[in-house]
This record gives C-alpha cells, structure tokens and sequence, in this order.
C-alpha cells in the first residue's frame, strides 16, 4: 500500500465498513497462456494450465491470418481459463508468491482491473519443471467490481449504465489486493 497514502486507505476502509456494497470484490481471474502457433506446444501448455488452476482451459483462435507470422485464421493460437470464487481466490495466493508479492501500480486500468505476467510457470508454487513442456509464461487478468455490477451484462430486463461513483478506482484496487493478499505496489 505504499503507493496510496495512509490517509486516503483509511478513508476508504471507513466508507467499506459503512456501506458493504461499495467494498470491490474479485469477479473473475483470467489466466491466458499466448504462443502465437498451435501443435503439441500448445496442447502441453493447455495441460500445464489445467495442473496449475485445476480447471479445463479453452483453446483461442486466431482472428486473421498474418502470414509474416506463419498465423492462419481460425488456427489455435493459445489458451486460457477464466476462475471465479474459491478458486481464483487460491490461485492468486499461488500467482502473488509467484511475483513475490509486488505489482507496478501501472498494471492497474481505470476501471481498477490489474494485469500482470509471470515469466515462468515454474514459479508458482508446487509446478515442477518438465524439459518436454519447456518454460512458458503467462498472463494474469482480475476483473473487480463492486456489487451490483450485474445490471450492465444483465439480459432479462434492460441493461443499465453504472455510474463513474459505483465505479472502482485504481486506489480501491490497491487497497484491496494489500488487505486480502499483502501485496506492495511499485
């Protein structure tokens, strides 16, 4: 938290304890492992996401073809998995000990959603290393949104427009991630 003054986190812990539904919350952890080719690279990294989050990853296409690239479109091109509730909460535990815990604050966007790369799969704890898969690197998406944000995806009644207030902030963010994980923005 030493990104956000201590005044301004403590102002924002009181508005959280006054009103629970402005506390943000951890909607969906994305995890995406891109190699730009499909073969059996591909197919050992779905294996290696599978072991890692522990949920069957999906394959991405890619959208046009780039022939300086080799890239054909509708060729598989990478895979990701997208975790909510208890297990994206146990997979960030293994994701922030994997980047000891610091962040750059400019991973963060202005809807208060954080970004970050691990390098190497073998830094999460528990993955051993494996010479047929090799080393691959992966990204790491959280969506946070504060309670109530359903009205904008909803299709049932008419979709609605969260106003700028019910918005998260990027120190909300911050304030957040230290309280529930410990980690330290640079």
């Amino acid at each position: 938290m030493s990104m956000v003054p201590p005044e301004v986190a403590a102002k924002i812990l009181e508005s959280w304890r006054q009103n629970p539904m402005r506390r943000p919350r951890i909607a969906k952890v994305t995890v995406n492992i891109a190699l730009g080719y499909s073969g059996e690279r591909l197919v050992k990294a779905a294996e290696v996401l599978e072991q890692i989050t522990g949920q069957k990853p999906v394959f991405r296409r890619a959208k046009r073809t780039i022939r300086a690239f080799g890239v054909r479109k509708g060729e598989n091109i990478a895979v990701m998995v997208t975790l909510r509730g208890e297990k994206a909460i146990e997979f960030l535990k293994k994701a922030f000990e994997a980047v000891g815990y610091r962040l750059k604050a400019s991973s963060i966007d202005q809807h208060g959603n954080v970004a970050f790369g691990i390098e190497e799969h073998i830094l999460i704890p528990g993955v051993r290393y494996d010479p047929t898969v090799g080393i691959l690197g992966m990204d790491v998406i959280l969506t946070i949104e504060r309670p109530g944000h359903r009205i904008v995806r909803r299709r049932r009644a008419k979709k609605k427009h969260i106003p700028l207030r019910h918005r998260v902030t990027r120190e909300e963010t911050m304030v957040l991630l230290s309280e529930m994980f410990g980690v330290k923005w640079i």
